[in-house]
């Protein structure tokens, strides 16, 4: 059994940057983000394994995913963040390698860390 714990939420205001940590307690595969604001349904927002990384259109060129291996954490610079991108985020795993943009190929889940970005 893996478990997330995340942290790095916070209000920020447009155009700011934040980072957010998630940090797991076994072995996974593939580490990535998935956010959902109020309403909507969850949604891929970036994803990493030693295959690649893959983003979401939405943040291509102002979310960088990067993973401290030693520390099994995986981490999620925002820049040039906009109203729009306020959600919940949430950290998710799996053991396998291949990456997914469906949560429903997660396993693993964090508790979620809000992130609100004011105009």
């Amino acid at each position: 059994q893996v478990q997330l714990v995340e942290s790095g939420g916070g209000l920020v205001q447009a155009g700011g940057s934040l980072r957010l940590s998630c940090a797991a307690s076994g072995r996974t595969g593939i580490m990535g983000w998935f956010r959902q604001a109020p309403g909507k349904e969850r949604e891929f927002v970036a994803a990493m394994s030693w295959r690649g990384t893959d983003y979401a259109d939405s943040v291509k060129g102002r979310f960088t995913i990067s993973r401290d291996n030693a520390k099994n954490t995986v981490y999620l610079q925002m820049n040039s963040l906009k109203p729009e991108d306020t959600a919940v985020y949430y950290c998710a795993a799996d053991i396998r390698l291949r990456i997914g943009v469906d949560p429903r190929e997660y396993d693993y889940w964090g508790q979620g860390t809000q992130v609100t970005v004011s105009s």
